[in-house]
């Protein structure tokens, strides 16, 4: 026991060693992690994406119920559409922007 430099109270299974990790060359260490990132902000980003498509197209067959002439005008007359243009087209709106 002493010849493998352990000490005697050390278990049986103390002794085993791991199996080596296989050596990355240099270029491959440094572009996995890389493509491993991307792979993962694509993922996260298409599935943002199709919950968001998702979304709009409840919000716009909820919307497009209530677009009647009557509503439209109402809404013309409370938002001052003449007097202070139409909030739709307004720059800050972009996420309406279809």
């Amino acid at each position: 026991m002493a010849s493998h430099g352990l000490r005697p109270h050390m278990h049986a299974a103390a002794r085993v060693t791991a199996p080596a990790a296989p050596r990355l060359s240099p270029v491959t260490s440094r572009i996995l992690p890389s493509l491993l990132v991307l792979g993962v902000a694509y993922t996260v980003g298409s599935y943002v994406k199709g919950q968001l498509s998702r979304e709009a197209g409840t919000m716009d067959r909820i919307f497009a119920q209530q677009n009647t002439p009557e509503v439209e005008a109402a809404r013309k007359k409370a938002l001052q559409v003449e007097l202070n243009g139409d909030p739709r087209n307004n720059l800050l709106n972009f996420l309406g922007w279809s």
